[in-house]
């Protein structure tokens, strides 16, 4: 197997259902192309990466508290269905070009010429502040929810804010050594670890059903709040809304992995859906779980632990069951076979030092995931538009398996990959999943109740901004100069 890398071309020919990347440019010859992930390795790696029904316990309280058990529901099937579009969008796209880069060269292959190199660059820091935030985020409520069930399981225990963020240090060195020490084994690892988030989820939701008393359907699907204290009921429940979103956060992963992946135009689309299909279910049974078994719902938000899910698990009988759950435990995994080893470390240095802000202010740590929130989906957003943009006007054409022409370049003819949803319906799913990513985007930004505090005020819209302001100044001082687009490696 021969490897080529390539910089500044971001497309291919077709031949089988395999992409291979034909350059006008410098070819640089490269002997590393592994290929060592199939359909069920990376399913395994796209379903714990986004780890839908953990990450959904871990921001409960936010559609709890801004639209209540009713809220949640219909919040929750709205993120679903968004998200379904979305990774829709993005396994055409991924199929088109099945590359490492994902948006960033989406972007640069898509976009007109003369705003190629701009917005690629952009896209590119997005995704880079959405997955640095997005680590950082996962490695908080993973440390978080351990010092939540220490503070019911030891009445004694007197919690502070810099106990939570040790943990989340540890937390952040767990995943560093299973990086550094297990990457290599990454691939047999993945459908070891799906099964352990499927066995998970029914360690939990069994005991839970079994053992706890039932709302009645009224109370669950009726019951709507507005404790923010919001104008309208229908503000409160956008602003809910943005922690589903959080849970379905992450379906670019297995985009990233995609030159490790064999058939990859064919096998990170249907990774996507599938994924999509199997953690969206088990959120959703999670989600019903918790609503029907929750209890009073006055002590499950006020929890001295921060998680409702906690409390209710602690009120089970027999008493003393409180457990937590295995969180984000995938998050290890993010970088490959072939270690970033500087990557890596950066990405941990860069969440050790956002854990820090947890001893100041909890509430501001939680605008970092507001972030994660706002860069991941602004990524999408992007190319989503770039896509439905270029195929309203017909600039795509058919996938031919035959076809020798060099496609999908800047400039150059684009063709589909062989995923892809044709016609009326492509254009319908496409045009859904960017009015979905705007919402989303839109609402992440905003404060959880009324006329908020300075401790109290969301700021995520604050980073969000300041880092494409500085990007941008950067890209007019120096980056114009020096960025030249994406750099892929792919396989001949």
């Amino acid at each position: 197997m021969v490897a080529y890398e390539l910089k500044n071309q971001a497309s291919i020919t077709a031949r089988g259902g395999n992409r291979n990347i034909l350059s006008r440019t410098e070819i640089i010859f490269n002997c590393n192309g592994w290929r060592n992930f199939g359909i069920l390795s990376i399913l395994g790696f796209s379903c714990t990466i986004l780890g839908t029904w953990e990450g959904l316990l871990g921001t409960f309280v936010n559609p709890l508290q801004n639209g209540g058990s009713g809220g949640a529901v219909y919040a929750y099937i709205f993120a679903w269905v968004g998200t379904a579009c979305t990774f829709v969008v993005l396994g055409e796209m991924g199929s088109m070009a099945p590359t490492s880069g994902g948006q960033y060269h989406w972007c640069a292959m898509l976009a007109p010429i003369k705003q190629q190199k701009f917005l690629s660059y952009i896209t590119g820091w997005m995704a880079v502040m959405g997955w640095q935030t997005a680590f950082a985020s996962a490695s908080y409520l993973c440390g978080t929810e351990i010092q939540g069930t220490a503070i019911l399981a030891h009445k004694l225990y007197e919690p502070e804010a810099w106990h939570g963020t040790l943990i989340v240090w540890a937390a952040l060195v767990a995943a560093l050594l299973a990086n550094l020490v297990g990457g290599k084994f990454l691939p047999r690892l993945e459908a070891i670890i799906l099964v352990i988030h499927i066995i998970g989820f029914f360690g939990i939701l069994i005991p839970l059903v079994y053992m706890s008393e039932h709302k009645s359907n009224d109370e669950v699907f009726l019951q709507f709040l507005n404790s923010g204290e919001f104008p309208t009921q229908g503000i409160s429940w956008f602003v809910g809304m943005t922690s589903c979103a959080f849970a379905f956060a992450g379906g670019d992963a297995a985009v990233h992995m995609a030159e490790e992946v064999n058939n990859a135009s064919l096998v990170i689309p249907r990774a996507l859906m599938m994924s999509v299909g199997i953690n969206g279910c088990l959120g959703f049974g999670m989600l019903l779980a918790m609503l029907f078994c929750l209890g009073n719902m006055d002590d499950a938000l006020n929890t001295t632990t921060g998680y409702p899910f906690i409390e209710v698990s602690w009120q089970l009988p027999p008493a003393n069951f409180g457990r937590s759950r295995e969180t984000e435990e995938s998050q290890a995994g993010v970088f490959g076979v072939r270690l970033p080893m500087w990557s890596v470390l950066l990405t941990t240095l860069i969440s050790l030092l956002l854990a820090l802000i947890n001893i100041g202010s909890s509430v501001a740590l939680n605008d970092v995931l507001s972030m994660a929130v706002s860069g991941l989906y602004s990524s999408y957003l992007i190319v989503s538009v770039l896509l439905l943009f270029r195929r309203i006007k017909g600039d795509i054409s058919r996938y031919n398996d035959n076809d020798d022409d060099i496609v999908n370049l800047p400039g150059k003819k684009l063709v589909w990959g062989p995923f892809h949803v044709p016609g009326i319906w492509g254009i319908l799913i496409n045009g859904f999943a960017v009015i979905y990513i705007i919402i989303v985007i839109f609402w992440s930004f905003w404060p959880t109740a009324m006329n908020p505090s300075v401790t109290d005020m969301n700021y995520s819209v604050v980073g969000w901004g300041g880092v494409i302001f500085l990007a941008s100044l950067y890209y007019v001082i120096r980056a114009r100069h020096i960025y030249t687009g994406p750099v892929v490696e792919i396989s001949m």
